[in-house]
């Protein structure tokens, strides 16, 4: 099945060439000239990918993105921009963004973060196990949703879902914090090893018992970080 791009940009000719090298690598492409029409097309076609302009017409491309998000649609989002700043690629991803790529850019850079962003999501989405038990919790990969050992249910981000995702494909191996980076992010324009920590200890206080004695999800000092589903009687800690 053809994966489905939409393409939010008011550049016409930009637009145009993008459509051509995405159509060209086997994608259906359809294209959004403003704000107010993305919305429309991103709820009629429920695409794979949204290459999302910032700078539109009618409604701007953060703005595009958290109003999709508020009502749901986890949908991968690249933005383009020629907005730089720092400040400008954090409001991206606080908007919910997966990518942020400024203008003038590479097409070969666009294509490869095209493809990497599908292959992340192809990964995260598929498998046969779309949830995931262990401790009395239960996490729904679907819905983003947890229901914990005690009853309540939260809902986490993508990031968080994916970091336990990997950990919890590889239970028992310690896996890199590059190596979880690699994964999750693909890029290396904005996270750092800091990063994935500051996710983990979220994580930890969902899922242990104790968040400052994990018996589930241990750091492994230098290196990155080990799960444990059902911890064992004694367990070799990593811990300090």
């Amino acid at each position: 099945m053809k994966p489905r791009v939409l393409i939010v940009e008011d550049e016409a000719v930009l637009a145009s060439v993008l459509a051509d090298n995405l159509e060209g690598e086997g994608m259906s492409v359809e294209i959004a000239p403003d704000g107010l029409r993305a919305l429309e097309l991103w709820q009629m076609l429920e695409p794979d990918l949204v290459v999302l302009d910032v700078m539109l017409s009618k409604l701007d491309g953060f703005e595009v993105c958290r109003r999709m998000r508020a009502v749901g649609f986890r949908t991968s989002v690249l933005f383009l921009s020629a907005r730089a700043e720092a400040e400008d690629r954090v409001e991206g991803l606080e908007a919910g963004g997966d990518d942020y790529i400024t203008k003038p850019f590479h097409l070969p850079e666009f294509m490869l973060r095209v493809q990497n962003t599908l292959r992340r999501q192809q990964w995260f989405r598929g498998g046969p196990d779309q949830t995931y038990g262990f401790a009395g919790h239960r996490v729904d990969f679907r819905t983003w949703s947890v229901t914990l050992a005690d009853g309540r249910t939260e809902t986490l981000g993508e990031r968080e879902l994916m970091i336990f995702k990997l950990l919890s494909e590889r239970a028992g191996e310690v896996v890199s914090r590059d190596q979880i980076l690699d994964r999750v992010w693909g890029n290396d324009i904005f996270p750092s090893s800091r990063t994935v920590d500051n996710f983990i200890v979220r994580l930890r206080r969902l899922f242990e018992p104790d968040p400052s004695r994990p018996v589930h999800l241990h750091t492994v000092w230098g290196v990155g970080y080990r799960f444990t589903p059902e911890p064992e009687a004694e367990v070799v800690s990593y811990e300090r």
